[in-house]
């Protein structure tokens, strides 16, 4: 009868835990503390556990490769040291990039089984079911840390590869010219079916080869009378000029696209033949050029966390006239992607001018306060947004060129020279005026030549939220340093 009772008690406890003698006891917490030392060993070594205790081809593997990719990132970062534009070469390299990823989705699982094993040699069921659940605990705890760090990091590698083959073009690589690159950035219309097809603003970026000094050349949209780049197919159907009826600068990408048959393959007939009219204009040699959504621009500085402008008028938003719903108010202000596209935009109460300093003042800001610290704090919704929003011709393989440029440039002044009212007549331009006054610029930027306009004050009255006035001129359309007109 007591046999049957005491079957019965020890059936009624099955959670309870099998007495050990102290000397097992002693065994399994040995067998405990070796299990956690093979985990541990995998984490610092991934294949030292299975080369110790369990199978050894598959720790010597697993061991070989661990080494000789410490070598191989040991090797990089000495390399980075001593060139760091290698770090954007690479950063830029679609087929590096998917190796990249492909080798960190398979290091994640491999690492993650190599985890399991350790855990499997350190023979779990024979010690205590305390330590059973802390190996267990820890093994999953090193499993999901390890593995989703690399999962992370090859999501991030495909969101870059994503961005370099939707964003960068097929151009071919282009030489500086006289040791500058001139790319020409397009802010695109977005409205319904007809994005990009009517450039609203157009600015040359002429950028020093060496140095990063850059000038900033604006182009109004309604320049009229303009000749096209000598021997090019727009200059052979205008050789008098774009003389017809209402054109203007911007409506050369609109006639293009209803005559895609002059312009061979061509993918972008209306940016080409923008550049050659912008060549003409200026006697530029355009190296690239950029379009900008000009609506999407919006989620761009969203990304970023906005930017800080200084407004120095009320700004109104949503239109002209009865569109209008509100007002971005004066000061010196952190405005978020849609009040900043706003501000750059807005036409009541203002003019076409007035609104081309404005983007300058934009342009220049953006170039300041996004660094590359908070270019990747912001990269996944940073690259999400530049891919929907812009388009370029830049090559991939040019990236690494122009980023340490873009660094140089942010601790230098930026010149403005805008071809616009009153400095040039932009129903019946002085071409040979205009190419002259460009030289200038270009030359002062790089410490030759005088002021100009003779060294005249800029203008302090605020029209239309910019410095200066159509009479007088605006401040950021003709600056030096865009930082002191802004």
């Amino acid at each position: 009868m007591w046999l049957v009772i005491l079957v019965g008690t020890t059936a009624s406890f099955p959670e309870q835990e099998t007495w050990m003698s102290p000397v097992t006891e002693r065994a399994a917490r040995v067998r405990f503390r070796r299990a956690m030392s093979l985990m541990v060993m995998t984490l610092v070594a991934p294949g030292s556990a299975q080369l110790l205790a369990g199978n050894r081809r598959v720790g010597l593997i697993a061991l070989r490769v661990w080494v000789g990719l410490l070598a191989l990132g040991l090797v990089s970062a000495v390399v980075v040291l001593l060139d760091r534009d290698v770090v954007f070469k690479m950063a830029f390299d679609a087929t590096l990039l998917l190796f990249v990823r492909i080798a960190l989705l398979v290091g994640a699982v491999a690492w993650a089984a190599l985890f399991v094993d350790a855990w499997r040699l350190g023979q779990p069921l024979s010690y205590g079911l305390a330590h059973r659940r802390a190996t267990v605990g820890v093994n999953g705890l090193l499993c999901f840390a390890v593995a989703g760090t690399m999962l992370f990091g090859a999501h991030l590698v495909g969101v870059q590869r994503d961005l370099v083959i939707a964003l960068f073009g097929d151009g071919e690589v282009s030489d500086p010219h006289d040791g500058r690159y001139n790319v020409l950035l397009l802010g695109g219309d977005s409205g319904a079916g007809r994005w990009g097809l009517r450039p609203d603003s157009m600015t040359i970026a002429s950028i020093d080869a060496e140095t990063g000094r850059t000038v900033l050349i604006g182009l109004p949209r309604n320049m009229a009378n303009f000749p096209f780049a000598e021997g090019s197919v727009m200059d052979e159907q205008f050789p008098d000029g774009f003389d017809c009826d209402e054109c203007y600068l911007n409506g050369v990408s609109t006639w293009a696209q209803d005559n895609t048959g002059l312009f061979g393959k061509s993918k972008y007939p209306g940016v080409d033949a923008t550049i050659m009219a912008i060549e003409g204009i200026t006697d530029l040699e355009i190296n690239y050029w950029a379009m900008v959504n000009l609506e999407g621009f919006k989620d761009v500085v969203d990304a970023v966390g906005g930017v800080t402008l200084n407004v120095r008028q009320p700004i109104p938003v949503g239109g002209l006239g009865s569109d209008v719903t509100g007002y971005i108010q004066p000061g010196v202000r952190r405005l978020n992607g849609h009040d900043t596209l706003w501000y750059a935009r807005a036409r009541e109460g203002s003019d076409d001018y007035s609104r081309m300093a404005r983007q300058k003042c934009v342009m220049n800001a953006l170039l300041e306060q996004v660094s590359p610290q908070t270019a990747m704090r912001n990269f996944s919704k940073l690259a999400k947004a530049s891919a929907a929003t812009i388009s370029t011709d830049l090559p991939a393989s040019e990236v690494d060129r122009f980023i340490p440029l873009a660094l140089k440039a942010r601790d230098q002044k930026v010149s403005t020279l805008s071809l616009v009212p009153p400095m040039v007549n932009t129903a019946d331009p002085d071409i040979e005026r205009i190419h002259r006054l460009v030289a200038e610029a270009i030359d002062r930027a790089e410490g030759q030549g005088g002021k100009p306009g003779g060294g005249k004050k800029k203008p302090d009255a605020v029209t239309g939220g910019a410095v200066g006035s159509l009479s007088a001129g605006y401040a950021a359309n003709q600056a030096e340093d865009l930082r002191t007109a802004c």
